[in-house]
């Protein structure tokens, strides 16, 4: 039987290596990365299953105790078959996460709302880090160019590579700035908004990231730009 290639599988040594050797342009390298930062597509649906299954739910039945029950029995079922198969169940272990900080917040103080502050919390810190790094010329995104030629730094000599780099991190800011502009406001409205607050972290979550990810493939799938293997081009000391 051939080798197991199953999106968000943990990769392996020769994986690895492979990966070094065909990485020959910055948007190879950037597109590898990602792919292996999210897990692929599996493990992104991975991420999203429990939390939907938990968001849904507590929109539609107003019980945090139900909606933990779903989002919790989701990740269980997926974390299952993730060690059936000896892979890497990370993404899963993420959303639990996720849901249990949730659900803290939401019993802690007894306003169904409450349960989505994390959510935002965490939306603004990202984009605000984001944000920051763009605006002092170090984009988060190049530092995963630097993971592939082994120099953390070396990719802010080549302005070009900085410009590409600030570009898509923008891509990964926008989706974040967006939950905060929409969710913080109606969080902060009179009554209780957790079903419409619900409903906009299930259309602004998946739906969104998908479209934020497809547009940084098709800027990816553009460019062309040679990626220096600063590792082999670093002379030897002498003895």
């Amino acid at each position: 039987m051939g080798a197991d290639v199953t999106p968000g599988a943990g990769p392996t040594e020769t994986d690895e290596s492979a990966d070094e050797v065909a990485h020959d342009t910055v948007e190879a390298a950037v597109r590898a990365q990602l792919s292996k930062a999210l897990g692929g597509v599996r493990g992104m649906i991975e991420a999203a299953v429990p939390t939907i299954g938990f968001t849904a739910t507590y929109v539609a039945a107003k019980d945090v105790k139900l909606a933990v029950g779903i989002g919790v029995g989701a990740a269980v079922v997926l974390l299952v078959v993730r060690l059936v198969q000896r892979s890497s169940p990370q993404f899963v272990l993420n959303s639990l996460v996720g849901i249990a900080i949730a659900a803290f917040f939401a019993l802690r103080s007894g306003k169904a709302e409450d349960a989505f502050v994390p959510g935002i919390l965490l939306n603004a810190a990202y984009g605000a880090g984001m944000l920051l790094s763009i605006v002092v010329r170090w984009p988060v995104v190049g530092f995963i160019i630097g993971s592939v030629t082994g120099d953390p730094t070396a990719w802010r000599s080549d302005p070009g590579i900085v410009r590409l780099c600030s570009r898509l991190t923008w891509l990964l800011l926008v989706p974040c700035a967006l939950r905060v502009l929409v969710q913080y406001p109606i969080y902060l409205a009179d009554g209780d908004q957790s079903g419409l607050l619900g409903a906009a972290k299930i259309v602004m979550g998946w739906p969104l990231q998908v479209a934020a990810l497809a547009t940084m493939a098709w800027i990816l799938a553009r460019g062309r730009t040679p990626l220096q293997q600063e590792k082999a081009e670093k002379p030897e000391k002498p003895e």
